[in-house]
């Protein structure tokens, strides 16, 4: 079934460490032969043995309407006979950046990045910069990309590959970077009370993604703002993953908290690479060369991103109602879902929020990192296989969520649903 795939991999692990550009693809924490993909289309994922696949990844998000589609992708073809590449500034990065504040409540200036991670990593220097302060709060088992300060107590790839302490992270980083439980106030709270002065920025997945799909607790993120102005800290929300996609304005619509920071991933840029750290006027202009805070990219706000970000977003932004049919969508997939491990007499939590889910087998609610690792992701290895021999393409490691996309039908739902009543069966056989 996977020929093709396992001599890649073999050919790949000779010049690729690991055989893989990034961890997670690697089937560490699920086993077996990661899977190379051809092309993709709407719903689907076809790899290079022939083998369909209904997608629940969607690049870990962006691919909000599917792959391919359409009008993004005649938007590049166009944008690509101009250059792929100017290092000069375009009006195209201007009209962008207005649409973005347009959208997302709270932001009043933008700055273009190459990824998510850069995203982050620039958010935090310039908290840091406009603060004075260094020490960051982040929260156990949230992902801010790979910069050295973000993998203490990260999630994600991190913790697939079980890896504790990060080699190559200095010590001193180490001591500035303070980790607390998600969902954990009172612990943030004795953090501060240990720290005074000397907190720059809490930084905080508004809902989790790389630990699974985790939703803040009431209160939370509220709790969180209030403590943010109580003692001048910087409150940034990455929104890599639920930026554009939990609500037309992320998740600063959605639960109505406004942040001094927010983040965003490839989703701007219509699944390309790209990123942005927007906000406050008054803390944005300390960025260079405005202010004295250094960043740069001599490919942020490459044209070919740009506009396959403005096809996308302009999409969405003008069909509001496309969060309404996720969201429905996901509802459908979850009750089913449910309802077939349920009859398959599996122990089962199914977390979720507009289109973004996560399947966990426990016994108890998972609401951090700690009730995401012990759940029996031992099971969720042998469904991941047994979904992937039936055509549907899960994320291989139970920290990570499921996204969804507008391109999925009701049949493809209905399929998924067969596919999990059936791998319970072989499993539990």
């Amino acid at each position: 079934m996977f020929t093709k795939s396992q001599a890649l991999f073999e050919k790949a692990n000779q010049v690729i460490p690991g055989g893989v550009n990034s961890p997670v693809r690697a089937f560490r924490s699920v086993g077996g032969t990661p899977v190379f993909m051809q092309h993709a289309k709407g719903a689907y994922m076809y790899d290079v043995d022939g083998n369909r696949y209904v997608d629940y990844i969607n690049s870990w998000g962006p691919m909000i309407l599917g792959h391919a589609y359409e009008p993004v992708v005649k938007a590049i073809q166009e944008y690509a006979t101009y250059s792929t590449s100017f290092g000069a500034p375009t009006e195209l990065e201007v009209t962008v950046a207005e649409l973005i504040i347009s959208m997302v409540p709270n932001i009043e200036m933008v700055r273009m990045v190459n990824s998510g991670t850069e995203a982050c990593m620039s958010a935090l220097r310039l908290a840091r910069g406009y603060t004075g302060r260094n020490k960051v709060i982040k929260f156990e088992g949230n992902y801010h990309g790979h910069a050295d300060s973000f993998l203490v107590s990260a999630g994600s790839g991190v913790a697939t590959l079980g890896i504790q302490s990060v080699p190559g992270v200095t010590a001193a980083v180490a001591e500035d970077t303070l980790s607390v439980p998600y969902n954990n106030l009172p612990a943030v709270e004795q953090l501060v009370a240990e720290n005074p002065d000397q907190i720059a920025a809490i930084i905080v997945e508004p809902v989790a993604g790389n630990m699974g799909c985790i939703l803040p607790q009431a209160g939370f993120l509220e709790g969180l703002r209030d403590i943010c102005d109580k003692n001048g800290i910087v409150f940034i929300m990455d929104e890599v993953m639920t930026g554009f996609r939990l609500a037309k304005g992320g998740a600063q619509e959605l639960f109505n908290i406004k942040a001094d920071l927010v983040t965003f991933g490839k989703i701007i840029g219509g699944g390309m690479p790209v990123g942005a750290f927007a906000g406050k006027r008054e803390i944005m202009e300390h960025i260079a060369p405005a202010g004295k805070v250094y960043q740069a990219g001599t490919l942020s706000g490459n044209p070919i991103a740009m506009i396959a970000g403005y096809t996308l977003l302009k999409t969405l932004n003008e069909h509001p109602n496309i969060y309404t049919q996720l969201e429905e969508k996901t509802s459908a997939l979850v009750a089913g879902l449910r309802s077939a491990l349920g009859a398959a007499g599996v122990v089962h939590q199914v977390n979720h929020i507009g289109s973004m889910m996560s399947v966990h087998f426990a016994e108890y609610p998972i609401v951090d990192f700690t009730s995401a690792s012990g759940a029996n992701n031992e099971l969720f290895r042998r469904f991941f296989h047994a979904m992937l021999e039936k055509g549907v393409y899960l994320p291989p490691s139970a920290f990570e969520s499921w996204f969804i996309s507008h391109a999925l039908g009701q049949e493809d739902i209905d399929f998924t649903v067969e596919a999990a009543k059936a791998s319970m069966q072989a499993i539990k056989a």
